[in-house]
């Protein structure tokens, strides 16, 4: 069939419809292909738009919360040092007591 397909008319007409070796069934599969071709035919182009330039409202995007998650870190990690500092030395003097003395029995 040299029947052109084009991409404004496609979605609106079945340009299967009324072929003189199709069924109607067989002419809306045709169509539904058809369509599904299209559709992937604009992803394909619309992905490489994507790609090969980056989106500067994306990336400007990112950059500001780049920063902001730059300044919670910082933020908890003083948390973190402040709550440290906060908690009293503990008494470590009995942890370290000589254990090595003899203690054997006399008699």
């Amino acid at each position: 069939m040299s029947t052109a397909l084009s991409s404004s008319s496609i979605y609106d007409v079945n340009p299967y419809e009324g072929h003189p070796n199709l069924s109607e069934l067989e002419a809306e599969v045709l169509w539904q292909y058809a369509k599904l071709s299209q559709n992937i035919k604009e992803l394909i182009a619309e992905t490489r738009r994507v790609s090969e330039a980056p989106d500067e409202k994306l990336l400007k995007q990112l950059r500001a919360l780049e920063v902001k998650m730059g300044l919670v870190l910082t933020l908890f990690k003083a948390s973190v040092w402040a709550v440290i500092n906060e908690q009293p030395l503990a008494d470590t003097s009995s942890v370290y007591a000589d254990t090595t003395a003899d203690h054997t029995i006399t008699r």
